[in-house]
């Protein structure tokens, strides 16, 4: 069976593998390395499992080991540093994350559990810069081929971390196998501009204007997660002519302020004040609250990563006043106004916005659509009930 990443094939047939077409020399073991890495690329692979598939339980040195990952990053390009191929799981073990799918269209071969979606590797993202009318830097990247569908920018986006992270990296990699995926970091965190004067709704809507001008995009489908799906409502009432389909998941029209009591005000307030105490120390204790809602089902390495990423994608200030925005947004008289084709997903236990809240927005947006999902994570992860389903529901929706 042959497997196509990046700019490699692995053909274990005739026991090669070719970068742009030409063999690299690789040791057989190291070959054999690669391979089993590949063909569970859907999950961690132990010490112990490597050494029974590639030595066939023979006792080896954890030494031989580390000697032989080294090899097989050199040979994949990769680095220890980077680990844009072969990812070091601490505690844990090894992942391939170069994103394989068989070369002539066959099935990968479920390893242990049920097997991800297979997905064609997207080109290397490139990332630019685009300039807001009040003279802020945004992040974007557009990244694969077909009909281009836009993200806008969610609470802390990471166009580097995000893309290589174990929160994100399934979805938006699955997406741009598929369409054109243009995403950007919103003002105020991520690669864009930190030091700002405004981060408002407005200033977000914004965002998204200057980065589909930016990208040269006359009509795309717009995607939206969480606090995305107001600022992607907002877009396509303002601009009907440019947006095709409408896709929002996890999100909420009036922010949690706006729709608490005033016993859930006093919790917001306490939680600004964690976010301007804690949030730029290295003890991820008071960022913990926020991951606990986010993926409260996550696994060790996707709790640390998220807790790591909130820290590093924008400053304390930045964080309290983005949050804020979130928890005043109303788009509520919006909703009748969307003219695009609508597809609302959201998760039955979401701990971070009920599961009504997706409801009242397919209520009330026109010619729209509702896909109940099984799980509690606010993010959708790789490993989750919801993932297949959510494929299915947004492809089918997209592609018709």
């Amino acid at each position: 069976m042959s497997f196509r990443f990046s700019t490699f094939e692995l053909d274990m047939e005739r026991r090669e593998l070719r970068r742009d077409g030409s063999a690299v020399p690789v040791e057989p073991q190291v070959l054999d390395l690669i391979a089993f890495l590949v063909n569970n690329q859907d999950r961690v692979v132990s010490q112990e499992q490597i050494f029974d598939a590639v030595w066939e339980g023979r006792v080896v040195s954890l030494s031989t080991l580390t000697s032989r990952i080294n090899a097989a990053r050199a040979a994949l390009g990769d680095s220890g540093q980077s680990q844009t191929m072969i990812k070091t799981v601490p505690r844990r073990g090894y992942r391939f994350v170069g994103g394989a799918a068989p070369a002539n269209g066959e099935n990968l071969s479920p390893s242990e559990g049920s097997a991800p979606a297979v997905i064609r590797p997207a080109s290397t993202q490139e990332i630019r810069f685009c300039e807001t009318p009040d003279n802020v830097r945004i992040a974007y990247s557009t990244v694969g081929d077909g009909e281009p569908l836009v993200k806008a920018g969610n609470w802390l986006n990471h166009l580097e971390h995000d893309w290589d992270g174990p929160v994100w990296s399934h979805l938006l990699k699955w997406m741009a196998s598929k369409w054109q995926l243009t995403r950007y970091d919103a003002r105020g965190n991520g690669l864009s501009d930190w030091d700002v004067d405004e981060i408002s709704f407005d200033a977000f809507v914004r965002d998204l204007e200057s980065v589909v001008d930016a990208a040269g995009l006359e009509t795309f489908s717009l995607f939206g997660a969480s606090q995305g799906c107001a600022v992607s409502i907002a877009y396509a009432v303002k601009h009907p002519e440019r947006v095709k389909k409408l896709v929002l998941y996890g999100g909420f029209a009036l922010g949690r302020r706006l729709r608490g009591s005033p016993q859930d005000n006093e919790l917001i307030d306490a939680m600004l004040t964690l976010m301007r105490a804690g949030w730029g120390q290295e003890n991820p204790a008071f960022r913990q609250v926020f991951t606990s809602n986010f993926v409260p089902g996550g696994s060790a390495e996707q709790v640390d990563w998220f807790n790591n990423l909130q820290r590093i994608t924008t400053s304390p200030a930045n964080a309290v006043r983005i949050r804020s925005v979130s928890d005043m947004l109303d788009v509520t008289h919006l909703l009748e106004q969307v003219k695009a084709p609508t597809l609302v997903l959201h998760c039955r236990e979401d701990a971070m916005q009920p599961f009504e809240e997706g409801r009242r927005i397919a209520a009330r947006i026109p010619n729209s659509s509702f896909v109940g999902l099984e799980g509690k994570n606010h993010l959708i992860l790789e490993k989750d009930e919801a993932w297949p389903r959510f494929r299915e529901a947004v492809c089918a929706f997209l592609e018709s």
